[in-house]
């Protein structure tokens, strides 16, 4: 293996990086972007946009002195050349693995992850803190935020900006721009026009020229206007500048000598400046060059995928919405549908395509998203909003103020509830049933099979205003997801097993688990299907007629569907046993859901084990 990366297993630190030549370096890039791709074929991961930030990964290591200045990379996903030459190279075959390294940066993994991140549009913020306690704490130190042009779209990255410039910060942020191209001539014009307007003499000339044409205004007035135009006709940093921001750029962030002389450049500057870096995803790996979308992460194997035949699989929930979108859109010309830069994840491609003018991409722009819809349904349309859970927690002000307090007509598809994996601790939906069920006018339902999903999805629909439906990550149990669409009565639950003594109510996924655990106890099981409003003449009648009612949710007990039974049985005064199961009170790490959910007491074993153990303290 050392023989296959000479120069790349030499580097232990970035000490080791800033020790080698520059010419060594283009030897390092390319052994980092091999050993990328040969770990991640036998791991899997996130792909593509790592593969386009090797020189970028290289140079500002090359560059800073880190880790006491800081490097703050935006969402993260772009960060596995960071963490090789940070130290961790041996344990990438592990990253989002159980116990393994985390998937994005994570402070307490290593002085070099100066933030934590998962989210987008973060890194301005947090570097900008930073560069303030620098400032106060009288350290000399660079901050740098890496952000990509998808994190731009979130409108925290422009608050940021704009804060940013008014104080006139000393700040870098690095732009990393994947979605253009430079073309021959306007690259070597782009690069020529980042030398000059990052080298000392033009920085002089320019800060010079204020203080002299500062006492006479008129003139200066014109200066500045001349170069902002100027400027503008010739880069697109026009915004940026007049965010107060010094813009450089564009360059071609595989030009590697270019990358590294730019930043010796800027690293020569102050306050608040904003390198513009061009870069590609999936670069030196052909297929993702073409597909950077189908590459945004691999599974292990990726490179002989298409010799392989596909095994069959089960429709994933999110396919399921996919397919009930169209099936709904066919038959209502109101319905308008709305993602937040979700499109492949949440299954809404084909829609995509068969109504364009129906479809709303806003990019990572979360809360935009929910009034948007908010808008629409004050005019008469029918909004669907999809989103991850995770990412409805940035827009939870606009879901409480703008659709549930004016009681307004919005569907929401809430993905990714419970507990998704490799992700880990930023993208569980953990939280979710606890932090909505508390707002008014909110109707709120968890599927515990495909073609329950689809038929809540028709019953929020069919629903005159603002209603939920919360359903996990990947596949269900195989149930027909293609059936004709009906309501479901509102707030009503379902018996599936009669049991003695012990009833277990569960809620959306757990519905599969406490099954085979009620059939161990001889317990009464019911699909509780809504959390609100709960089915609460159900509720009463199983209280009278058990010993113990266990609640079961892949959500945090804290406040969730249980505690919201726990409030009933005390509102009619009924006293029984009861047990509430659900995800603990900390932040799940990455890992294998099904290892995950073990952990939490959430298997079947777990969840007959923690009953049984529940009834010996009770007898005790």
């Amino acid at each position: 293996m050392i023989a296959a990366y000479p120069l790349l297993f030499r580097i232990q630190s970035p000490q080791d990086l800033r020790e080698l030549s520059q010419t060594e370096l283009a030897d390092v890039v390319t052994e980092l972007r091999v050993f990328l791709v040969h770990t991640l074929n036998d791991c899997g991961g996130h792909f593509g946009a790592n593969l386009g930030t090797v020189e970028l990964s290289v140079a500002l290591h090359y560059v800073f002195q880190t880790p006491k200045d800081r490097l703050i990379w935006d969402v993260g996903h772009q960060a596995y050349p960071h963490k090789i030459i940070t130290g961790r190279r041996d344990l990438l075959q592990t990253i989002r693995q159980t116990h393994g390294l985390a998937p994005f940066p994570v402070r307490s993994e290593s002085p070099y992850d100066a933030f934590g991140v998962g989210h987008s549009s973060t890194s301005i913020s947090a570097a900008l803190g930073m560069a303030i306690a620098a400032k106060k704490q009288g350290i000399s130190r660079e901050c740098i935020a890496i952000i990509g042009d998808g994190g731009l779209t979130g409108g925290m990255a422009f608050e940021a900006l704009n804060h940013a410039g008014a104080l006139d910060a000393n700040l870098l942020v690095v732009l990393n721009d994947n979605k253009m191209s430079i073309s021959e001539n306007v690259g070597a014009l782009t690069n020529y026009l980042a030398r000059i307007l990052s080298s000392k003499t033009y920085t002089t000339f320019r800060e010079g020229s204020k203080k002299v044409l500062s006492k006479l205004p008129s003139i200066k007035a014109l200066a500045k206007k001349t170069e902002s135009h100027m400027k503008g006709m010739v880069t697109p940093g026009t915004l940026f500048e007049e965010l107060g921001f010094h813009y450089f750029g564009p360059i071609d962030g595989h030009d590697l000598p270019m990358l590294l002389q730019t930043l010796q450049n800027l690293k020569a500057l102050k306050g608040p400046r904003l390198l513009h870096v061009v870069t590609e995803k999936g670069k030196g790996y052909l297929p993702a060059e073409a597909d950077p979308i189908e590459y945004h992460a691999v599974k292990p194997g990726f490179t002989q995928a298409n010799t392989q035949p596909k095994k069959a699989t089960l429709p994933s929930y999110s396919a399921v919405f996919g397919q009930w979108l169209c099936d709904m859109a066919a038959q209502d010309p109101d319905l308008m549908a709305i993602t937040p830069a979700m499109c492949e994840g949440s299954g809404m491609v084909e829609f995509s395509k068969r109504y364009p003018d129906r479809y709303f991409d806003v990019g990572i722009a979360e809360q935009h998203s929910l009034t948007l819809a908010a808008g629409m349904a004050c005019e008469g349309l029918k909004p669907v909003v999809t989103i991850y859970s995770t990412f409805l927690q940035r827009g939870y002000d606009q879901l409480i103020h703008d659709i549930a307090l004016q009681n307004l007509d919005v569907t929401l598809a809430v993905d990714r509830g419970g507990l998704v994996g490799g992700d880990g601790a930023t993208h569980h939906g953990s939280f979710d049933l606890s932090y909505l069920r508390c707002i008014p006018n909110l109707v709120i339902m968890a599927p515990s099979d495909e073609n329950e999903c689809r038929q809540m999805l028709y019953t929020a629909y069919q629903y005159s205003g603002p209603a939920v439906v919360r359903y996990p990550r990947g596949s269900g149990t195989g149930a027909p997801s293609v059936e004709a669409m009906k309501t479901i009565p509102i707030g009503t639950a379902q018996v599936v097993r009669k049991g003695e003594k012990i009833a277990i109510l569960a809620f959306g996924s757990m519905l599969t688990p406490a099954h085979t655990a009620a059939d161990a106890l001889n317990a009464t099981l019911v699909n509780m299907r809504f959390i609100k409003p709960l089915d609460e003449k159900k509720i009463q009648q199983i209280a009278e007629s058990h010993s113990l009612l266990v609640t079961i949710e892949e959500n945090v007990v804290a406040g969730g569907a249980g505690s919201a039974v726990n409030e009933c049985l005390a509102a009619h005064r009924l006293s029984i046993s009861i047990l509430n199961l659900g995800l603990p009170d900390r932040f799940i790490a990455h890992g294998d859901p099904n290892v995950l959910l073990a952990d939490c007491g959430l298997s079947v074993k777990g969840i007959e084990e923690a009953i049984r153990r529940f009834i010996g303290e009770v007898r005790e």
